[in-house]
């Protein structure tokens, strides 16, 4: 039981978007590519499992896989309709069915794998097969909508993971902590008028979805109250991240009282992510891991599940994976991020960590009474 999981499956490496630059569609002004096609592209998610395995750290983890998707299970978050054009798309060859998700044949099936490793997951830890683990998913989720898929992802996987478990389990309150760079609007969408899941989304302001902030996004009807957005500048750095989730993510956290903890874990904040500006480090992710392990061991018997959302950063992307699986396993190996300190000079200076940190003071100072109106704790 004292085992990390690290969940993974091949046939989610071979998901395609297409032939892009980046998120560009080639053609009338931009080159055709000559290496990978697109942002999303298998490469930097593929790198992260050979690293846990060309470093020895996959013999101390339980390599798992996923679990089956079902109509059912996709039908607690999804519409009916959604999933019918989804399947039927990708039978006829793949294409787009929302904003910036575009996808081939054989991509509803691909999704259900990458949806299913998220419920293994999230089961096992319920379960007590494993400690706390890492879904490896691809294609990402917390882009999607019940009826709407966007930003490359095209089931909600956490959402998906979350319902099921439900189902299972009998859960009452789910915390989901998403630190991707961009914002989780499609966990925040499907859990909005809802009191039994918080969403938290800690994300670079207004970058996508382009332009959205999200700081007055609170939730609705039931749900008032239990949705948080934490829009970080642009550049913001290591010390904004660990000082929000200190005065922000935390407190929140006590106050709800989880069962289970659930990180969205993009890694496209990363310092030479290409959609993004947060020059964050695999340091970030180990304090960040850190400060989520010890919440989940003081709120919910440790139950804490990390699954993947974005990142794009072929290079540097699989060192702040590993560094989360060594975190997350308590097991240290011979890896050295080359460019760590390269990252830690860039960081923003005395001045500018007091501003942010200013602005992260204003932000916890309006979610402070809206608990208490609540009754929180």
């Amino acid at each position: 039981m004292s085992e990390t999981g690290f969940y993974t499956d091949e046939r989610t490496f071979w998901h395609s978007t297409g032939v892009q630059a980046l998120f560009l569609p080639i053609g009338d002004w931009v080159q055709p590519p000559t290496g990978s096609y697109g942002a999303d592209t298998p490469d930097s998610k593929r790198r992260f499992l050979n690293l846990v395995q060309a470093s020895g750290l996959s013999r101390d983890l339980y390599m798992g896989g996923p679990a089956e998707v079902t109509r059912d299970d996709l039908l607690r978050v999804h519409t009916a309709d959604y999933v019918t054009r989804f399947k039927a798309t990708s039978d006829a060859g793949g294409g787009d069915l929302g904003t910036l998700a575009p996808f081939s044949k054989g991509g509803f099936e691909i999704a259900c794998v990458g949806a299913g490793l998220a419920m293994a997951l999230v089961d096992d830890v319920l379960s007590g097969t494993v400690a706390n683990g890492y879904a490896l998913c691809r294609p990402g989720g917390h882009h999607c909508t019940a009826d709407v898929p966007m930003g490359f992802c095209l089931l909600a996987n956490v959402a998906i993971a979350i319902e099921a478990a439900r189902a299972r389990h009998g859960l009452s309150r789910v915390a989901v902590v998403d630190w991707d760079v961009h914002h989780g609007n499609g966990t925040q969408s499907i859990f909005y008028e809802r009191a039994d899941t918080l969403t938290i989304s800690v994300h670079q302001d207004r970058c996508f979805p382009p332009g959205y902030n999200g700081l007055e996004d609170r939730g609705a009807g039931a749900g008032a109250g239990y949705n948080i957005n934490i829009p970080l500048l642009a550049g913001s750095g290591h010390d904004a991240y660990v000082y929000a989730f200190d005065k922000i993510v935390l407190p929140a956290l006590e106050r709800f009282g989880p069962e289970l903890i659930v990180v969205s874990s993009g890694l496209d904040a990363s310092a030479v992510d290409p959609l993004a500006r947060m020059l964050l480090h695999s340091d970030t992710y180990r304090d960040l891991t850190k400060t989520m392990m010890a919440a989940a061991d003081r709120l919910c018997a440790g139950r804490l599940a990390l699954v993947h959302e974005g990142g794009y950063a072929e290079a540097y992307l699989p060192f702040c994976g590993h560094r989360i699986m060594e975190t997350l396993s308590g097991v240290t190996t011979e890896v050295v991020d080359p460019v760590l300190d390269f990252f830690k000079a860039q960081q923003p200076g005395e001045r500018l960590v007091a501003f942010q940190r200013q602005l992260i003071d204003e932000m916890a100072a309006q979610f402070a009474p809206a608990a208490a109106a609540r009754g929180e704790r």
